[in-house]
C-alpha cells in the first residue's frame, strides 16, 4: 500500500503491479461514494426531525407595541351615517355608459349672406354699436360666427369700421357705408362645416364668450338698445 501511495504520489514513481493501481482506484472510488451518502443520510435525518416540530410551530399573535402606536393618526369622521351611507350608494351605483354625441353632425344651416342683410339693416338704424350688442339675439354659438363672418364681409366691402381700444376688450362697429342704396355686396356663403371650424377656434376669445353666453332678445329689443346707445354722448 505504501509503494501504491509513494507511485502516486511522486511525479516519477513506477508501480510494478498495474493490478494493484486498479484495486487502489476501486477503493478510492467506493470511499467517495460512501461520503456522498453519509452527507445524504445526514440531510434526511434534519429533514425528518423539522417535519416532526413544524406541526407544533404557529404564529405569535401579540398586538402592536406601544412606541408605535403613536405613530397612527387618529382616523376623524367629519360626516354623519346617513352621509356616509349615501357616499357608498353612489359608490356603488352601476355607471351609466359614454354617450358620445352627434348633435354637432346635424347642426342648422345658417347663411352668412342673411345675417350681412340684418347687421346692414340694424347698422344703418343706429349708426354705431358694439359686437356683443349686435349677436345679443343669437342663440347659438353656431349663430354668433356666422355673424362675425358677415360682419368681416361687409368690413371688405367698405361699409363699416372697426375700433377696439383695449386688446381682447369690446369691438365698436360704426356705419360709414350708404343709408338709402341697398347693399349688394357679392358675399361667399360658407359651409357650415367651415363656420364650425371657426367657431372652435375662436373659442376662448372672451368677446365671443360673452357674445355666445348672453342673454336672448328679440329683434326689436336690440334695436331699441341700438337706438339708445347712439344717443348717448359717452358711446
Amino acid at each position: 500500500m505504501l509503494d501504491l501511495k509513494a507511485a502516486r504520489l511522486l511525479p516519477g514513481g513506477e508501480v510494478e503491479d498495474e493490478e494493484d493501481i486498479a484495486v487502489l482506484e476501486a477503493r478510492d472510488m467506493l470511499l467517495a461514494r460512501l461520503l456522498q451518502y453519509r452527507a445524504f443520510k445526514q440531510s434526511s435525518i434534519d429533514l425528518r426531525a423539522l417535519m416532526e416540530i413544524a406541526g407544533r410551530i404557529a404564529p405569535r399573535r401579540v398586538g402592536m407595541e406601544p412606541r408605535f402606536t403613536q405613530l397612527l393618526p387618529e382616523v376623524e369622521i367629519n360626516i354623519s351615517p346617513d352621509d356616509l351611507a349615501n357616499l357608498a350608494a353612489r359608490a356603488l351605483e352601476p355607471r351609466l355608459p359614454p354617450v358620445i354625441s352627434v348633435a354637432h353632425l346635424h347642426a342648422a344651416r345658417v347663411s352668412v349672406r342673411e345675417q350681412a342683410a340684418i347687421l346692414v339693416d340694424r347698422l344703418r338704424r343706429a349708426g354705431h354699436s358694439t359686437f356683443s350688442a349686435l349677436t345679443r339675439d343669437c342663440d347659438t354659438t353656431l349663430l354668433v360666427v356666422a355673424r362675425f363672418l358677415a360682419l368681416l364681409e361687409i368690413y371688405r366691402d367698405g361699409s363699416v369700421l372697426f375700433d377696439q381700444p383695449v386688446p381682447l376688450g369690446e369691438l365698436h362697429v360704426r356705419w360709414i357705408g350708404d343709408d338709402t342704396s341697398e347693399f349688394r355686396h357679392e358675399i361667399d356663403e360658407f359651409d357650415t362645416t367651415e363656420i364650425q371650424e371657426f367657431r372652435d377656434q375662436i373659442s376662448g376669445s372672451d368677446e365671443f364668450s360673452s357674445a355666445a353666453s348672453a342673454d336672448v332678445n328679440t329683434d326689436e329689443e336690440v334695436l331699441d338698445a341700438l337706438e339708445s346707445s347712439d344717443d348717448d354722448p359717452s358711446q
